[in-house]
């Protein structure tokens, strides 16, 4: 059972959080709290494997919470809930120890599947945040180099994943979910799913996030 605690300061948000939990049977609830103050005294009580905490909070935000809690106990698994997709945001976030950033526009298969990806020990950043980061990935190399970093011949992977999967890689890099990969290749979510699984294995990768930077690196994807 995933123990999890819930804190953001907008009770009807909390409440359809929950709702969403309530449909994966290895999901517990153990607590909630309206405030960053309150992390670590529920995390201290109730020791719980994730933590889903609002980044903009009246009293302490979730970052500074963040960065309080895991000082204190680097073991502790904190996911950031937030309206912002800024990359400073999810940098300064990701710098404090957290091992998620969902967007609260995020869909209730996404939640899910960032739990127990982040439960596992791995990490787990919406689709349009890793688009972001990537953009910004690409920004700075730029600057670097003075201008030396050019994306000249993309070599896609052949001698390591299949075609599909190098088409899915592209498209995760693009920042699509699961679902809009799906749809625009004409398959199911679930062969998505397989997809993304056999790339991340292949590739030697815990998570999305670093099979796309991975590949950034080796020129197998085209960064728009």
């Amino acid at each position: 059972m995933t123990r999890i605690v819930i804190v953001d300061d907008h009770q009807l948000f909390r409440e359809g959080v929950k709702r969403i939990l309530d449909f994966e049977d290895s999901f517990e609830i153990v607590a909630e709290g309206d405030d960053g103050s309150d992390v670590m005294g529920l995390y201290e009580l109730h020791k719980p494997d994730v933590v889903l905490m609002d980044i903009n909070m009246p009293r302490m935000n979730g970052v500074d919470a963040t960065e309080e809690l895991i000082e204190k106990y680097p073991e502790a698994k904190v996911i950031i809930l937030s309206i912002h997709d800024d990359e400073s945001y999810v940098s300064h976030a990701l710098k404090t120890g957290a091992l998620g950033y969902m967007l609260k526009e995020m869909d209730a298969e996404a939640i899910i599947q960032a739990i127990k990806v982040v439960t596992a020990g791995g990490s787990y950043l919406h689709p349009k945040v890793t688009h972001n980061l990537v953009t910004e990935f690409r920004r700075l190399s730029d600057r670097e180099h003075k201008g030396s970093f050019h994306q000249t011949d993309i070599r896609r992977p052949f001698h390591l994943l299949t075609k599909r999967e190098c088409e899915v890689l592209q498209l995760l890099t693009d920042g699509q979910s699961n679902r809009t990969i799906g749809e625009t290749l004409f398959i199911s979510e679930k062969t998505v799913k397989n997809h993304v699984s056999s790339i991340l294995q292949k590739m030697a990768v815990n998570d999305r996030t670093q099979a796309v930077v991975s590949a950034i690196k080796n020129g197998w994807v085209e960064v728009k």
